[in-house]
């Protein structure tokens, strides 16, 4: 398990302040929601995290450490992954492929491997971990399909799978739920609470199905116009004024 931190972190595009000095504290294990109005730098801010933009001010800290401006294949290897909105997957590969290739610190075929059995070993241990995964997801039924051949809900579970099997220690996901039936989106999440109690993951979700998210998280932090605006638990937050005026206030949709 391991805590993520945020010190006054800040992302400017010239003029436009997309994140403005957040500052908030993930415990080991806390699993927390993000929300906020469209357009009040929840994805800018998740970008940040993990390492696909460099911040302009501040520090993001991963278990004390300072990891700021690191590279997205740097945060990945240091055990902080983020899934998209809009699965970035291999369309021409399988289903089990795809969730194979998102293993972190794979063994490789350095020379020993290739003159050992370990390469062999390592193979077929990640497999028996992907096939894992993908019955945990009810996915296991269509590991030998190609990922091209996925249903948009499955599509969504297979980036989940893929974020899982790179084994994070802080996990960030962008909106699991969106554009999906409502019984998919409950699935969703209650697969993301079993595991995470399981395993102590710290996770980190924006989601805009506030019925959804509000059930499973321990806490909300609520951003609008770039800011940390409210944190708190789901009631608290949704009887806070400042979060009211930011959702109805501007007439932008919850």
């Amino acid at each position: 398990m391991q805590s993520l931190e945020l010190k006054n972190l800040s992302k400017h595009f010239g003029g436009l302040k997309a994140v403005d000095k957040v500052s908030f504290l993930i415990e080991p294990g806390e699993f927390v929601g993000l929300i906020g109005p469209n357009g009040s730098g929840k994805s800018t801010l998740f970008n940040v995290v993990a390492g696909s933009l460099a911040p302009t001010a501040g520090q993001v800290l991963l278990d004390g450490r300072d990891i700021s401006g690191t590279s997205p294949a740097g945060t990945f290897e240091r055990g902080l992954v983020r899934s998209f909105q809009i699965p970035r997957l291999f369309f021409g590969m399988s289903v089990l492929e795809n969730v194979l290739v998102a293993a972190r610190q794979q063994q490789g075929e350095n020379l020993s491997s290739v003159l050992g059995s370990g390469w062999r070993r390592q193979e077929r241990e990640l497999a028996e971990r992907a096939l894992d995964t993908l019955e945990f997801l009810n996915l296991a039924h269509v590991a030998r399909n190609r990922a091209s051949d996925l249903s948009g809900g499955q599509m969504k579970l297979l980036e989940l799978a893929r974020s899982l099997m790179a084994d994070p220690k802080v996990l960030l996901l962008d909106e699991p739920a969106a554009g999906v039936v409502p019984a998919l989106a409950h699935e969703i999440f209650e697969r993301l609470v079993e595991y995470q109690q399981q395993t102590g993951l710290t996770l980190l979700v924006i989601e805009h199905r506030l019925e959804v998210l509000f059930g499973a998280v321990d806490r909300v932090l609520v951003m609008n116009q770039g800011q940390l605006i409210a944190s708190g638990s789901p009631d608290s937050v949704a009887d806070d004024p400042a979060v009211v005026e930011a959702y109805f206030g501007t007439g932008e949709p919850a």
